[in-house]
């Protein structure tokens, strides 16, 4: 069990994915033992691309040779870089969170999907689910297709969580065509700002936020800016 406290954190520069991904395997492994608080992570990180355990290599394309990493979490190919709002989520599922059931990995994943169409909904946009494609998708009103404004992956690691979810804002979309994102060939990728909206991160994450309490249940006791790595 844990103290009973949840954090919210936000990166202000971006973070590097090794720094990153120690960090929450760590968390992860001090939420399990009841020494650390339940977050959110809000962050950025510089341009890459990391594997999911179902990657193939024919889906990296890569023409700027930005970094790869192997993340570890489900999925395929995603990539992350500035303008991107990434939030790596450390739970502890042996509990319920407001309306994810405990020890339930399809409700909490639910759940993630539900927080993003909350916080898109905040902006005037219509957020979806579609079956056999994870992520959260919108239509493009100019073109009337289908795009991915959100990616999913999570890892649960003897009932805790981390990894997360990554929001479009206005990053550069032409390092999305380094692969092929998530596997999925058919459909493109999507952001605020390519669907003609000017969002800040500050906005973004104060909608974040709310959405959170109505999903989850629970309200941050604590807004913490981390020193930059």
């Amino acid at each position: 069990m844990t103290n009973g406290r949840f954090l919210w954190e936000i990166s202000k520069k971006p973070v590097p994915y090794p720094v990153a991904l120690t960090r929450m395997q760590s968390l992860a492994r001090e939420i399990r033992a009841g020494e650390a608080a339940e977050r959110v992570w809000l962050l950025e990180h510089p341009p890459l691309f990391t594997a999911g355990t179902s990657a193939r290599a024919e889906d990296l394309f890569n023409p700027h040779h930005y970094p790869t990493y192997d993340a570890g979490r489900g999925g395929q190919w995603t990539y992350h870089g500035p303008g991107q709002r990434i939030a790596y989520v450390m739970l502890d599922l042996h509990n319920a969170h407001g309306e994810i059931g405990a020890r339930d990995v399809r409700s909490y994943v639910h759940g993630l999907e539900q927080w993003v169409i909350r916080t898109l909904s905040a902006f005037g946009l219509k957020g979806e689910c579609r079956e056999g494609r994870v992520g959260v998708w919108v239509i493009d009103p100019a073109t009337g297709q289908e795009e991915k404004i959100a990616a999913i992956g999570v890892r649960v690691s003897r009932w805790v969580s981390w990894h997360g979810v990554s929001i479009n804002l206005n990053p550069r979309m032409s390092d999305f065509e380094g692969i092929v994102p998530c596997g999925i060939r058919e459909f493109g990728v999507t952001s605020f700002e390519k669907l003609g909206l000017a969002v800040t991160l500050a906005q973004l994450d104060a909608a974040l936020a709310e959405s959170w309490r109505a999903v989850f249940g629970s309200t941050p006791s604590a807004l913490t800016s981390l020193p930059d790595e």
